[in-house]
Formats: structure tokens, C-alpha cells, sequence
């Protein structure tokens, strides 16, 4: 049966607080609306590793008394949010997609967790990645495969493909991701919602990222506008994380207007060295010319970096290899062999290198920030390839080797710590979601934000409204 305007889970987290303030609604009715969408829909993309159910009816009913009591704890008070698989949540299990790892519930909330729970959001389960994120597709030998739920015999991307793939089903209205090299991006382009990497120490997480000096906590909504009201909740200072930094805006949505004209965009079609398919350079282009006619200023143009492919290898495999080196000969033989793989490739390389990695990284952030006082924002795709099979880690038909090289629009700004979004912006022949990057200075979120609204606004997103097992034949 087809969803209703009407039913709760397809509402966004603004619609469900106006439900709730009127009495129209639930929290307890919109919860139970998410987890039938999750008994309907995760056997066929397995985006839920975990789900509470009793725990979170009994937040449903917590925050239906403080709804009826004129006393919410906040704007998404009683919204369904979902924590990654790589995130601790006390009383769930945190088996970050590996074998090596515990069946035992957490004892303690991450920071994100925390402010979710003190802001009353309800908290589903948690959603599916690779083993410690290592890479950008989701698949793991504990849970299996994420599939896409617009071609269930394809991959959303990784390592949040859980977190999007929940998304564009509605399995929940609020989810969170994490970014070391595209996690937030890759899979949100993919699946065709929308993902923001925030500015680098603005969003904390405790325990740190197996690479905590590349990642970022954000958010994958179906709009900017949920993106806007998770942040406002887990964008803020927690000491926890030694990378955490503040002044993080009081209102992330602050500034929205549709109005562009006050904004130059730098648009590059591949940064000067990527390879892009043809169907997804032409809908990026067609996204550049929509954001042109909202009135923004769009300057063909690359940022004049060659490809930092390297840089983020030397860092991305050394974490890799200081993670294997961690674990007994036992727990080694349990792992990846493609995280092993990229280990032992470590192994090759000196202190100096990986040195010499770090400070042309720092380079890289000065080239960028340099750039970005003449352009306000800089737009690229998100990924240079459409959706491909699940189980590989790569497009089975292309030459390639690793993750990084087709994505190669996305690592680029977590090694200069600029935050960065995935815009959907339509379809391939194959009905396959498209999706262009927006990339700023450093602090520079809530300019990102603004323009991903005034594009969707005018530009909506569509969604599957039931996973798709047969979309290409």
C-alpha cells in the first residue's frame, strides 16, 4: 500500500514537532511509524544492525508526557534518530562491523548519543558499516552487506551506508554518520539524501575514529533542514574530544534565504585530475546551472591542487596498520584482508613519509582556505561513479584498485578539515541517484547549509518508497 501525506513516517523532524505541539500526534505513534517501516523494509537493504524496540517505545512515552506537559526538551524531542554501528550507545551493543569486538552493551553514551538523549530525540538502533569504517562501501563479516534501496543488488557506499540507506527509506528521520575520507558524502550521493561533513572539531565523538585526526560526526537527513536540527543538537563543544574545538553557530540554519546572489561558487567538474562518468558530470553540470538561475556567481574553475591520493593513502593505511598492530595474531586473522591489505602496504613506508604526508596535508588546507577568500563555496560531484555492485569494494568492470579513486572528490577536504555536503540533484538513466559536493572554508558550515536549502527547496529530492530489487531490469 502506498504511504500517505498523512503517515507519520515519512514526515520530516519539523513536521513531527508541529504534530506534536498540537497534539496531533505522538511521539509514542511516530516511534511505532518508524519501526514498522524497519520491519518492512531492513530485510531487503540491512541498514539496521541493531534495533531497540522496547527501549525506544519507552522514550516514546518519556517524551509524549513532556510534549502533553507543554515541557519538550527541545525541538526534536520525541524524533527517531539512529546512532552508526561505530558510535557507542550504553546499553546496545558496539560491534563496529568486526569479529573482534564484543557482543556486550556499551556502559557509556558517546557524546553525539548524549546530547541526542538530553535533547529527548529517540534512539531506534543502530545502522550498518565496514569493519571500523576502514572503507567506503558497507559490508562486514558480522552483519553482511548494507544494499541500496534504489537497486537492492547495489551498494549505498560506506562507511555510514546504513545511516543512508535508513534515510532514504525513512527508517527514522534523524541518523548519524561519521566522515574520515567521504563516509558521510559517498553514501548520501549514492542513495540520494542528503550528508554534511562538518568543519573538523566541530561535532565531538568519544571514543576517537581509528583515524581521529581525519574525521567528523555529522548528519544524513532527507533535508538540510533535519541536518540543520540534528546539528543544533550534536554540534556542540564536549570535552571529551581532544580535537574538539568551539564556536560552533547557536543556530546552524542561521542566514537561510533562497536569495544566492551575494555567493561566487567555484564549480569544477573533476579538480583537474578525475575521472568522471559522463551521466554524472552531466547532472552535476545541470546543478551548477540550477544554483546559477537561484542567483549565484558560477566560476568554472579548479582549485589548482594536483591530487592528494597520497597524502590521505599514507595517513588512511598507517591507521590501518597502528589498528592491526593493536590486536593479537588471533584477532588479525578475524579482520578484513582488504584492511589487512592496506596494513601491510603501511609496513613499506618510513616515519619521514608519513611525516612528509601530514605536512603536505597542512599545505593543502593553506591552498584551499587561500582559495576559499575569493570563492565562497567550491562544487564538485560527490563521487565519480554511479552505484555499483554490493560485495566489492570497487565497480567490478573499472581498473581499479581502491575506495579512494572513485572517490576522489571527497578526502581532499577532510585532510584540510573543511566541512563539505552531499546535494542530490537527480538521476541516472538507470534511475540511479546523483549527487554534487559543496565544499567551504573552514567554519564556513551554515553558508553550506544555506545553499543546499535554497537547492533543494526548489530542486526536492525524490525518495524509494519501498526498497527496489529489480530497478535495471
Amino acid at each position: 500500500m502506498a504511504d500517505s501525506p498523512t503517515d507519520l513516517g515519512v514526515l520530516d523532524a519539523g513536521e513531527l514537532k508541529t504534530l506534536y505541539q498540537a497534539g496531533d500526534a505522538s511521539p509514542l505513534e511516530a516511534t511505532r511509524a518508524a519501526l514498522d517501516r524497519i520491519d518492512r523494509f531492513n530485510d531487503a537493504v540491512n541498514a539496521y544492525v541493531y534495533v531497540d524496540r522496547d527501549g525506544a517505545e519507552a522514550q516514546a512515552t518519556a517524551s509524549a508526557r513532556r510534549w502533553g506537559q507543554g515541557a519538550p526538551l527541545s525541538p526534536i524531542d520525541g524524533v527517531p534518530v539512529s546512532l552508526k554501528d561505530l558510535t557507542q550507545v550504553a546499553g546496545m551493543p558496539c560491534r563496529e562491523g568486526s569479529l573482534t569486538t564484543s557482543a556486550k552493551p556499551c556502559t557509556e553514551d558517546s557524546p553525539p548519543t548524549r546530547f541526542l538523549r538530553e535533547a529527548g530525540a529517540v534512539i531506534l538502533g543502530k545502522t550498518n558499516t565496514p569493519e571500523f569504517g576502514w572503507k567506503a562501501v558497507t559490508d562486514n563479516r558480522v552483519f553482511g552487506a548494507t544494499c541500496n534501496p534504489w537497486d537492492t543488488r547495489l551498494t549505498p557506499g560506506g562507511s555510514s551506508g546504513g545511516a543512508a540507506a535508513a534515510a532514504a527509506l525513512n527508517m527514522g528521520v534523524l541518523h548519524q554518520g561519521g566522515d574520515s575520507g567521504g563516509s558521510i558524502r559517498l553514501p548520501s550521493a549514492f542513495t540520494g539524501v542528503f550528508g554534511i561533513k562538518p568543519t573538523f572539531g566541530w561535532t565531538p565523538q568519544w571514543p576517537p575514529s581509528k583515524a581521529a585526526n581525519l574525521s567528523s560526526i555529522g548528519p544524513i537527513t532527507r533535508t538540510p533542514d533535519d541536518a540543520v536540527r540534528m546539528l543544533n543538537v550534536i554540534g556542540r563543544y564536549d570535552f571529551h574530544d581532544p580535537y574538539c574545538v568551539r564556536g560552533q553557530p547557536e543556530d546552524w540554519g542561521e542566514g537561510f534565504n533562497s536569495d544566492l546572489s551575494d555567493l561566487r561558487i567555484a564549480y569544477s567538474a573533476d579538480l583537474g585530475y578525475a575521472q568522471v562518468n559522463d551521466e554524472v558530470a552531466t547532472r552535476v553540470r545541470e546543478a551548477a546551472d540550477k544554483l546559477a538561475a537561484l542567483g549565484a556567481e558560477i566560476v568554472e574553475i579548479n582549485p589548482g591542487f594536483e591530487s592528494p591520493l597520497w597524502i590521505f593513502e599514507r595517513i588512511w593505511f598507517t591507521a590501518s596498520q597502528a589498528l592491526r598492530n593493536s590486536m593479537t595474531r588471533d584477532q588479525q586473522k578475524l579482520l578484513d584482508p582488504g584492511l589487512m591489505d592496506n596494513a601491510r602496504t603501511a609496513e613499506d613506508w618510513s616515519a619521514l613519509e608519513l611525516f612528509e604526508a601530514i605536512t603536505a596535508g597542512t599545505r593543502l588546507t593553506q591552498s584551499l582556505e587561500h582559495f576559499n577568500r575569493e570563492y565562497d563555496l567550491i562544487m564538485t560531484p560527490s563521487v565519480a561513479v554511479e552505484p555499483f555492485d554490493i560485495n566489492y569494494q570497487v565497480p567490478p568492470d573499472r581498473n581499479m584498485k581502491d575506495w579512494e579513486e572513485w572517490a576522489p572528490f571527497s578526502y581532499p577536504f577532510n585532510l584540510s578539515e573543511q566541512p563539505a555536503a552531499s546535494i542530490p540533484c537527480g538521476f541516472t538513466e538507470k534511475g540511479l541517484p546523483v549527487g554534487f559536493q559543496l565544499a567551504g572554508g573552514k567554519f564556513d558550515d551554515a553558508r553550506i547549509l544555506r545553499v543546499a536549502k535554497a537547492y533543494m527547496d526548489e530542486h526536492p529530492a525524490r525518495y524509494p518508497t519501498v526498497p527496489n530489487p529489480t530497478q535495471r531490469e
